[in-house]
This record gives structure tokens, C-alpha cells and sequence, in this order.
């Protein structure tokens, strides 16, 4: 009679939140943060509180991502069309009303606060999407692509003329990938990659003539034009714009196999590696930690990313398959573009790098869009229970 009345122990309520939860996931995410922390205390252990910050906005994100892994995919859909709404709308008011900083419109002003509204489209585009072509789904039709092209191109569109190239990318990425997986023929596919290859060789070739001074590409911003010249021929200005990719290559170069050691890196610590713990800690990681610890940090993302396409691939619905997707390969593509343009071989935009890069906005949209993943994984294990 008394085992009738005995109350739960503490633990015994905490676990059922944690049902469900997918442990390879949760140890990718774990391991990926560890090495963040550590990158960070010895690349900014002498940059004010950086290491400390870097670790509120981590536990900051992994809240967020507990709070979005309880939502249902159901309900995640529900949210699709009403985020993808406000985003397009708060983009319109940085248009007519944004705040200008370093020659940007990027923020917006909403009385309590001062928030970025292309921040909001990472998350929401790959949701609209993933929504659209779900309702779609046993009916596609050619149209349906072009008003998915649509749906994606309206935000972009508003982001670039802010101008934020970085985050135009990101969202342009997150919608092509819920495009592709939702079937686009290879046949449209192709075209698009050919042209863009030949266009990049044509640059190269015609790079003296296509950056000299006064030449106006029409279609890019100037800093944007100078930051591809710089990328094709970054001696050209060393002490200016082609400092950064210069000091980044030259403390990656000089990390060598086994790297400097932890908190050793000369190149990082006399200050010679710009923005060392946001866009170009991979340069500052590859000095200290070398090749063999570039090769753990790239194993650290490859597992990461195997392990979420292999839940979108078993996720129950069209919508929870695509969303999946669209969000692991964000990860790819925020690892890319960083560790490719602090290698001199893609233009600095301004990406961070997951889980290393020191920055709350970049950090938060992470724990979100892990979130996501973790109720995606969820809702395929309690199923099955």
C-alpha cells in the first residue's frame, strides 16, 4: 500500500524528457563543443572575455536546442508559413527602416531591442520549404519548383541588397538543398554548375583586366568586387585588403603537422591573424593544433553530418526528411565557406565557423537548427516505441 503513495525520485521525471533523444547526435554535438571551448581558451585567453562569453552563448544555445527538441515535427510545420511571414516583413522594415552600421542596413530597431531579421530566414526558409513541397508531395509539377524558387528568392533578394553576402549564401544554400531533395532533375541541375565553373575560369584568366581600378562588375557592391580581386590576387594589396587571407595562410601554413601547441601559436597572439576568434579562428586553430588537429576538427563536422543525414533519411515524413537535410548540410556549408576562405580559396564573407567561431546571433541559430534535428530524430525513435 505504502509503494502506491511513494513519489518519483527527481531523476525518475527528469529522464522521460529525455526520452527519445538520439545519443550519436548528442555525442557529435558534445564533442564538437568541447573542441569549440578548448579552440577558444587557447586562441582567446588573452582577448578580454571571449572564452567566457563563448561559453554563455553555449549554454545559451544547447537551452535553446533542449526547448526546440520538445516541439513535435507536427508542430514545427505548423510554425513554417507564420516565420517564413514575419521574416519577409521584418526584411521589408530594415529596407525602409533599418539601421545602418559600417556602410550595412542589416538591423532593425523594435523598441526593446536591436535584432538582424536574415538571421530569422536560416531557420525559416528551410521550414517554408520543406512545408510547401510537403503538401506537394505524390503531385509534383514543374510549377511547384518555380514557386519554390520564388519563396526563395524574395528573401535573398532583400538580404543582398543590405548588403550581406555571407548570409544570403546561407539562406540561398538552405533552399536550393530542400529544393534538390525534394527531387529536382539533375537536368536543371547541371546547366547552372557548368556556367558557374566556366564564368570562375573565365575570371581567373581575365583577372588583371576584370580588377583594375574603375572597373564596375554592375552586378556586386565594390567591397564585394574587390573582396573576389583580393581573393585572385591577394599581394596585390598586403598591408590592406589582402591582409587577412596573407596572415591566415601563413599561420596555417606555419602550424604545420602537429601545430605550435596549445596557447603557443606566435602568429595568433601578436596579433597578426585578424579576428582570430570569430571568422578566422580556423587560421588560430590550425597554428596551435596543426594538421593533425585540422583532421579531428573536419572528422568532428563529418561525423556530425553523416549522423544527420542519416536521421533524414529515416525521418517518418516528406517534411521531417527535407528539414533534416536542409539543416545538416547548413552545417556543411557554414564549415566550407569559413575554412575555405581562411584558406585564400573562397572570398571573405563572413561566415563563422560552427561551434568554434566566437559570436551569440551565429550561435544561437545553430542550437535552433540542432534543435530541429533532435525533434526530427525524436519523433522516428518514439514512434517506434
Amino acid at each position: 500500500m505504502a509503494a502506491t503513495f511513494d513519489k518519483p525520485s527527481p531523476l525518475q521525471r527528469i529522464l522521460p524528457i529525455f526520452q527519445g533523444f538520439d545519443g550519436w547526435l548528442l555525442f557529435a554535438i558534445l564533442l564538437m563543443a568541447g573542441i569549440g571551448l578548448v579552440a577558444m581558451y587557447s586562441v582567446g585567453f588573452d582577448h578580454g572575455t571571449r572564452f567566457s562569453s563563448h561559453g554563455r552563448n553555449m549554454l545559451l544555445a544547447a537551452g535553446l536546442l533542449f526547448l526546440v527538441s520538445q516541439v513535435p515535427p507536427q508542430r514545427l510545420m505548423s510554425l513554417a508559413l507564420p516565420l517564413y511571414a514575419l521574416g519577409v516583413l521584418l526584411l521589408l522594415g530594415v529596407e525602409f527602416f533599418g539601421i545602418m552600421r559600417k556602410g550595412s542596413q542589416r538591423w532593425l530597431d523594435v523598441g526593446a531591442t536591436v535584432i538582424q531579421p536574415s538571421e530569422l530566414m536560416k531557420i525559416a526558409m528551410p521550414l517554408m520549404l520543406s512545408w510547401w513541397f510537403h503538401r506537394r508531395e505524390g503531385q509534383l509539377k514543374p510549377l511547384d519548383f518555380v514557386v519554390a524558387g520564388f519563396l526563395l528568392i524574395i528573401p535573398v533578394a532583400l538580404i543582398l541588397k543590405q548588403p550581406d553576402l555571407g548570409t544570403s549564401l546561407l539562406v540561398l544554400s538552405s533552399g536550393l538543398f530542400v529544393i534538390f531533395f525534394a527531387g529536382l532533375s539533375w537536368k536543371l541541375i547541371v546547366p547552372p554548375v557548368v556556367i558557374g565553373a566556366v564564368a570562375i575560369v573565365a575570371l581567373i584568366i581575365l583577372e588583371p583586366q576584370m580588377c583594375a581600378p574603375g572597373v564596375d562588375w554592375k552586378v556586386l557592391h565594390e567591397y564585394q568586387r574587390q573582396r573576389i580581386c583580393t581573393l585572385l590576387d591577394p599581394s596585390k594589396d598586403p598591408l590592406g585588403k589582402g591582409f587577412h587571407i596573407i596572415q591566415g595562410m601563413i599561420a596555417i601554413g606555419s602550424g604545420g603537422v602537429w601545430g605550435k601547441g596549445f596557447m603557443q601559436g606566435t602568429q595568433t597572439h601578436l596579433e597578426f591573424i585578424p579576428e582570430r576568434t570569430t571568422d578566422f579562428i580556423y587560421a588560430a586553430f590550425s597554428e596551435e593544433f596543426g594538421l593533425v588537429g585540422v583532421l579531428c576538427l573536419m572528422g568532428g563536422f563529418i561525423f556530425l553530418i553523416v549522423r544527420g543525414l542519416l536521421i533524414a533519411v529515416e525521418a517518418p515524413t516528406q517534411f521531417a526528411r527535407l528539414l533534416a537535410g536542409a539543416v545538416t548540410l547548413n552545417v556543411f556549408v557554414y564549415a566550407f565557406v569559413n575554412m575555405g576562405m581562411v584558406s585564400g580559396i573562397l572570398p571573405v564573407v563572413g561566415v563563422p565557423l560552427p561551434f568554434i567561431s566566437y559570436g551569440g546571433t551565429a550561435m544561437v541559430t545553430m542550437g535552433v537548427g540542432l534543435g530541429i534535428l533532435m525533434s526530427i530524430a525524436k519523433s522516428k525513435r518514439l514512434m517506434q516505441s
